[in-house]
């Protein structure tokens, strides 16, 4: 299935990227191999082998919670630029609104 310029158009818009049309007609043809190459990759792993995400497998290590002493909430919020409803404030980014 070969992607279209207008198929490449939606993903940039989605990840909100602006490309140029020159982009955009370059670009499809490079994700056309990137995908036809996970593709054959499906293809290729028959029933017997399980799905992973990774060669080995991973443990995470832990360490046990302690509760130890910590800065009252005053003195942290004293040193902030801002301070709203006893939390940092922090300016929006990306232009969303609330």
């Amino acid at each position: 299935m070969a992607l279209s310029t207008a198929d490449v158009a939606r993903l940039a818009e989605l990840a909100r990227i602006d490309l140029s049309p020159h982009d955009l007609e370059r670009l499809a043809p490079q994700l056309d191999v990137i995908l036809d190459a996970v593709a054959s990759v499906s293809e290729v792993a028959g029933a017997d082998v399980p799905p992973t995400s990774h060669a080995l497998p991973l443990t995470n290590v832990f360490r046990a919670d302690l509760v130890r002493p910590s800065l009252p909430a005053e003195a942290v919020l004293g040193g902030a630029p801002a301070v709203e409803d006893e939390r940092f404030r922090v300016p929006r980014i990306l232009g969303e609104e609330q």
